[in-house]
């Protein structure tokens, strides 16, 4: 499974565990919700492996090259961050043959993507919500509100507080996978999926609080998507008809610990992660009178149940293995414009990076139908 040791994970200290403790609790004070400054996270654990990263937006268009390849369009709007390879159809080492990446860390030429939200006016018509960053995202943690939408993205290992003692193996080329399915249309389907959720963010850092469900009332910050994959591969198959069944899911969601990977499935893989901040407060006033959720995929679900996300490896050679045998943090492992155990770009780098649409629509503006769906939903 590889030549690298697995790395110390010393116990912080009691003054680290204190500093972190009070962060938590003169937030929840002042906020009366549970915030994570994901700064202090650096100080209280300072030895750890697992990244963190922005990505800008790439494309907006309806193609999917893991459950749809070759089809021009495929069925719904999908909003894709990472390498200039991204194409209606994708085989072998995708890190091999981009140029360019909307990604901080520039030996990342994997593809991250998930459906689109729309807004849904009382007269019918639709509007594609916009994305803004996360916090934390830039030069060492600083903020970086001037990425252009997409993405964050966690390959992380055992939690946010520690590396276990797994060998975790990154994913080989070639391998792709997706979480989720827009067929989902119950609560009880969505409920034995625990990471994938939404937040209604009452500020950019809001944390803690996850529904299954779109939120029933307009928030602050707008809403948060969340997508966790599995990390158990059977350690033979790229890919599987159902893109799923190579991996095995013991995923709790919230970042806590997966419970162990069972024997048909007994690789460990990095616990990979998309956060997608969805700028719902412009659409704040135009909320509907009767009080009903207004928000729907690209694919027509109005209820969130059906949220899913793909992804497609594409890191160089052996960089993303290099990354989880280091003891590196988020932003220490490197952040725009400052290398650390990776190679990094700057902001306006990753915004430069981009590729000419394949599917000719309009996929913004006031639209009469969701693109792709022949009946208004």
């Amino acid at each position: 499974m590889g030549a690298y040791p697995c790395q110390p994970n010393p116990q912080p200290s009691l003054r680290q565990f204190l500093f972190y403790y009070l962060d938590i609790s003169v937030r929840l004070f002042k906020m009366r919700t549970i915030h994570i400054s994901l700064l202090l996270l650096q100080t209280a654990c300072p030895v750890l492996a697992g990244l963190r990263f922005g990505c800008s937006s790439i494309s907006i268009q309806r193609l999917d090259p893991v459950v749809e390849p070759g089809n021009i369009p495929s069925a719904h709007v999908h909003q894709i961050i990472g390498g200039d390879a991204f194409n209606a159809t994708m085989q072998g080492d995708v890190g091999e043959r981009g140029s360019c990446t909307t990604c901080a860390y520039t030996e990342d030429f994997s593809n991250y993507w998930t459906a689109v939200l729309y807004f849904r006016h009382e007269n019918g018509s639709y509007r594609r919500v916009p994305q803004y960053p996360n916090a934390q995202l830039g030069t060492e943690g600083q903020d970086a509100p001037d990425i252009n939408g997409g993405m964050t993205v966690y390959y992380t290992q055992k939690d946010l507080l520690g590396n276990g003692d797994q060998y975790i193996t990154a994913f080989p080329p070639g391998f792709r996978m997706t979480v989720g399915s827009p067929t989902t249309k119950s609560i009880n389907d969505s409920n034995a999926q625990p990471g994938l959720r939404y937040t209604c963010l009452e500020t950019i850092l809001t944390r803690g609080s996850e529904t299954p469900d779109f939120p029933d009332k307009p928030c602050p910050a707008g809403i948060m998507a969340i997508h966790h994959f599995p990390a158990c591969w059977d350690g033979v198959n790229l890919d599987s008809p159902d893109h799923q069944s190579h991996m095995y899911s013991t995923t709790l969601g919230q970042f806590r610990e997966a419970g162990p990977c069972p024997a048909s499935h007994p690789v460990r893989v990095p616990q990979l992660a998309y956060e997608t901040m969805w700028d719902t407060t412009v659409f704040n006033d135009m909320w509907p009178k009767d009080g009903s959720q207004p928000f729907v995929w690209s694919f027509g679900d109005n209820k969130g149940y059906g949220t899913h996300a793909d992804y497609m490896f594409g890191w160089k050679g052996d960089s993303l293995q290099r990354a989880m045998n280091d003891s590196c943090m988020f932003h220490a492992c490197g952040s725009p414009g400052h290398d650390g155990i990776l190679k990094t770009q700057s902001v306006e780098d990753m915004n430069r990076c981009a590729i000419e649409n394949t599917v000719d629509e309009d996929t913004d503006g006031w639209l009469e139908t969701l693109p792709g769906q022949e009946m208004p939903m």
